[in-house]
């Protein structure tokens, strides 16, 4: 079969993996079809940790054995070991199929290769690397986390043409449109969490929630207080007040006081107070309490202290930025990442792995951070005073 042959299935193979957003962690999102004679004839997904992978799905829907060389596609290397679920590999070569063509190695450095290596040695023909970094791309938490071990910091942005996100008097709604307004609700489905500092709790009083569709979900919200200066005696935010409010968690420091840790977890609201010797939130004990509670991806989306405090940390992993074709040019027009002293192009924070995806008349690039040797802070131009706003 030809290669255009191989990718044509495998872009269906992505398209039933999809069927799993958000719902996986921390699973990778996996489809899988059984074509005979050129024709599909079972596809499967996996839907949730500790189910079925989609391997197994596929042959489940075949509900059959599988014709003399039939062929397995799947969009991530299949799994060889025993975890909640027994090794897709051993299904595989049992079945009979013929040939497997997958999509992405598995990123797990202890496991990366493994599972073609079983499929050759029982007698299955491997094709490896069909559309292998859209496969990757389509479970960026899911690699970055195998990779490094850290789950993935990303920050969500719309902007004008020349990088604003918003005007002197702080107008900002709205700058980009509603297609990309609705592909920002897309990623926000897709992570296991979304975090904003205080300071857009207290302008925005914000829902974050994602909204696709008549369906609304809730992901794990945190919120950036370091003091807390969202607690209020009259109106508390929604955040805290909302049918979803055991969904969010104030990460803040010892330096606020036990009053307001009280009174937040009485409306049902989470509290992580980390060790820091100011009220300033440490990113990285944010990142390993992450780790610790199995939160495998983060969406932070503002304010502009939050954001540009976590440049600076270098523990913003992951960027999105939707353009849409407006334009201020006014130096006193707000920006959204500031506070860094760029004097040379080697100093200049740059995307790798770039994808660029039209919405409506905005355009998104997106891409993994890649920060320079060195980075200089302009402390003249960026305060501290409003920690984790």
């Amino acid at each position: 079969m030809s290669r255009n042959a191989h990718e044509n299935f495998m872009r269906r193979a992505l398209e039933a993996a999809r069927r799993g957003w958000g719902d996986t962690h921390p699973n990778p999102m996996v489809g899988a079809l059984i074509v005979e004679e050129g024709e599909v004839v079972a596809e499967g997904h996996h839907a949730t940790a500790g189910e079925p992978h989609a391997e197994i799905n596929a042959l489940r829907t075949l509900g059959r054995k599988p014709k003399p060389g039939a062929t397995l596609y799947v969009t991530l290397e299949p799994c060889c070991t025993h975890g909640r679920t027994p090794p897709c590999t051993d299904a595989i070569v049992n079945a009979g199929l013929a040939r497997v063509v997958a999509g992405a190695t598995d990123p797990n450095p202890a496991h990366a290769g493994k599972g073609l290596e079983v499929l050759r040695a029982g007698g299955v023909e491997v094709v490896s690397g069909v559309l292998a970094d859209e496969c990757a791309d389509l479970n960026l938490i899911f690699h970055h986390c195998m990779a490094t071990g850290r789950p993935l910091f990303a920050a969500k942005s719309g902007v004008t043409i020349d990088g604003k996100v918003a005007t002197r008097t702080g107008d900002s709604k709205w700058i980009t449109g509603e297609a990309a307004r609705a592909d920002g609700h897309r990623w926000r489905r897709l992570f296991p969490a979304i975090a904003v500092g205080a300071g857009t709790v207290r302008a925005d009083n914000p829902r974050l929630t994602a909204r696709i569709g008549q369906t609304e979900w809730c992901p794990w919200r945190f919120v950036f207080d370091g003091l807390p200066r969202t607690v209020a005696d009259k109106a508390m935010p929604n955040l805290y007040t909302d049918e979803f409010r055991e969904r969010t968690i104030v990460v803040t420091t010892p330096h606020g006081g036990l009053g307001y840790i009280r009174k937040l977890n009485a409306l049902g609201v989470k509290t992580w107070v980390l060790p820091a010797s100011s009220p300033k939130v440490n990113f990285g004990d944010f990142r390993k309490r992450c780790m610790e509670e199995g939160i495998t991806g983060v969406f932070f989306e503002g304010g502009a202290q939050l954001l540009s405090e976590l440049l600076q940390a270098r523990e913003l992993d992951y960027l999105l930025v939707y353009h849409a074709p407006v334009l201020f040019a006014d130096d006193k027009s707000k920006s959204i990442l500031r506070g860094l002293r760029t004097e040379t192009l080697a100093n200049a924070i740059r995307l790798e792995r770039v994808r660029h995806e039209a919405h409506g008349d905005d355009m998104l690039m997106r891409g993994f951070v890649k920060y320079p040797e060195k980075m200089f802070v302009d402390e003249a131009t960026f305060t501290r005073k409003n920690y984790g706003a």
